[in-house]
């Protein structure tokens, strides 16, 4: 098993925690996006979040997780289910911004100000949704910040997206721990503080460390048992169905000015940047 997550729970029923190694689907998601080094490391780590997110899901459960700040990359916006299926866009995959203090300028290319929204389908009439303020902009801590204070959860996440000499994807992963009720103040700091002494995720992944050992490691010594490993993969589920749908949606007048003006029609999905074509023939099939 490549890209996977695995999620636990400690024997003392205190702590639940999960780790993901997201290398093969975040290479595969920014390759699409075209984006700049920068952006794959911001969208990167918003993806892996997800999918650590995702885990906490049941059934055909899914949720978005939407980062809409001032900086030069817009709008990230990631989707995820409880199967593993995660997809992500950018709405600027060009953030152009040079290093600050020798590291890729994350916070800088989503902006110091801005918003973390997150959307839950849990099957229900309406879905769930809330909105926090950035942190740091840095994506981990604003995850945890969510939890901790949105859904009163306790947690610390950590993601992360190591580049190779080329640029490449070389390494995206990270781990989640959240405490439990009635929950261990004490013993809930002591782990942040041993947290802050582990080896990054992804250079724990390129020395080829599973996430399950990687838990093993965040979690300080406290024994565990597995509740979850689940096969995570990039999936995208727009089809020529879905776009013909839309383009009837929008109205005979406007489907009219496509034939008018273009002869035809061209849409890209965001997400996979799969390309429908149709000519003013299918076009004018359309109108309703």
């Amino acid at each position: 098993m490549n890209d996977h997550l695995v999620r636990v729970v400690t024997e003392d029923g205190l702590l639940r925690a999960a780790a993901a190694d997201t290398t093969e689907l975040v290479r595969e998601i920014c390759h699409r996006q075209q984006a700049d080094l920068t952006a794959k490391i911001a969208l990167g780590r918003l993806l892996t979040g997800a999918a650590l997110m995702g885990c906490l899901l049941k059934g055909r459960q899914r949720l978005a997780l939407m980062v809409e700040g001032n900086g030069p990359l817009g709008r990230l916006m990631v989707e995820a289910d409880a199967a593993g299926s995660i997809r992500g866009k950018l709405q600027n995959p060009v953030a152009g911004l040079p290093p600050r203090n020798d590291c890729f300028d994350v916070a800088g290319a989503i902006g110091r100000a801005g918003f973390l929204h997150v959307i839950k389908d849990l099957g229900l009439k309406k879905p769930y949704t809330s909105m926090v303020q950035l942190q740091s902009s840095e994506i981990g801590e604003d995850l945890a910040w969510y939890l901790t204070h949105s859904e009163q959860v306790p947690s610390c996440v950590a993601v992360g997206v190591e580049l190779d000499e080329r640029g490449e994807i070389a390494a995206a992963g990270g781990f989640l721990v959240q405490a439990l009720p009635p929950g261990d103040p004490e013993q809930l700091a002591r782990l942040e503080e041993s947290l802050g002494n582990l080896s990054p995720t992804t250079s724990l992944l390129r020395q080829g460390v599973a996430p399950v050992k990687i838990l093993e490691q965040a979690l300080g010594g406290h024994q565990f048992s597995v509740q979850q490993k689940t096969h995570l993969f990039y999936s995208c589920p727009c089809s020529r169905q879905q776009i013909s749908d839309m383009l009837t949606g929008l109205g005979n007048d406007e489907i009219d000015a496509m034939i008018a003006e273009q002869s035809g029609a061209e849409v890209a999905c965001d997400y996979c940047r799969e390309t429908y074509s149709y000519s003013k023939e299918e076009l004018a099939g359309l109108r309703s």
